[in-house]
């Protein structure tokens, strides 16, 4: 039996599925575990903001694991991830990938996100938490004014609500999937650069260091954004891609 999704426990009301999912994870049989809330209080996506989660419309999940993977190979969780994410959407809608691992509509508009949180014990992973929102049946006139104009959802898509239950049932069968390959060493970069729209397209990369603009050329072997500006090629490990403008990729 698949330990990823051996067990799905489910909430009402949390304050956020990911710090439930990281005080779980040395407690006996909770590798794989996932928990799904139907409303968080203090959800929150990368780089400290919050995650906004109106109750009973979405997907909310997050999956307490140790990892049989090297500290160095940490980044390919991520990447696992949103390429199954993706694998789950597709019964519903064919959604895209942007740098690093958000879900977006192919008119750029967010869908779905996510947070990955690792401890690490010198060369070995000692646990991670992978947390993922999809917006499900969330209607964009329902959306704070602040995201409606970049976020969408798989019911905006198709004009039909979403079967959260399938979803859910897809994401972590598709997952499992994708932390069994990276453990038995197939790396899922490959496939997560034919995924990602975020190539070949004019970006502006928020970084720790400012703004970086110029041309997304390439993932490198670390996952990291390989971006060509007028002066420089920049690899950025971490970051948040703001504008995107598609064109001539020669």
């Amino acid at each position: 039996m698949r330990r990823v999704g051996r067990i799905i426990e489910r909430h009402d009301r949390v304050a956020s599925t990911n710090d439930m999912a990281r005080a779980r994870l040395d407690a006996a049989g909770a590798d794989g575990l996932v928990i799904v809330a139907e409303e968080q209080t203090a959800g929150r996506g990368r780089r400290g903001r919050a995650w906004i989660s109106p109750p009973g419309s979405n997907l909310y999940l997050s999956v307490a694991l140790r990892p049989r993977i090297a500290a160095a190979d940490a980044w390919q969780l991520g990447i696992a991830a949103s390429l199954a994410a993706v694998a789950a959407c597709a019964d519903v809608v064919p959604l895209e990938l942007k740098w690093p691992n958000d879900l977006v509509a192919s008119d750029g508009r967010k869908v779905g996100g996510l947070l990955v949180e690792t401890i690490a014990e010198g060369d070995r992973m000692r646990g991670a938490v992978i947390g993922i929102g999809i917006n499900a049946n969330w209607r964009r006139p329902a959306m704070p004014p602040q995201i409606r104009d970049t976020a969408t959802s798989l019911a905006d898509l198709t004009g039909a609500d979403t079967d959260r239950e399938a979803l859910l049932l897809r994401l972590v069968d598709a997952l499992a999937t994708e932390i069994e390959a990276i453990e038995a060493g197939v790396s899922p970069l490959p496939r997560y650069r034919a995924r990602c729209a975020t190539l070949g397209t004019d970006v502006q990369v928020a970084t720790a260091d400012g703004i970086v603009s110029g041309r997304a050329t390439g993932v490198d072997a670390t996952g990291s954004l390989v971006v060509e500006t007028d002066a420089d090629i920049r690899v950025l490990a971490t970051g948040e891609v703001l504008a995107v403008r598609r064109g001539d990729a020669s």
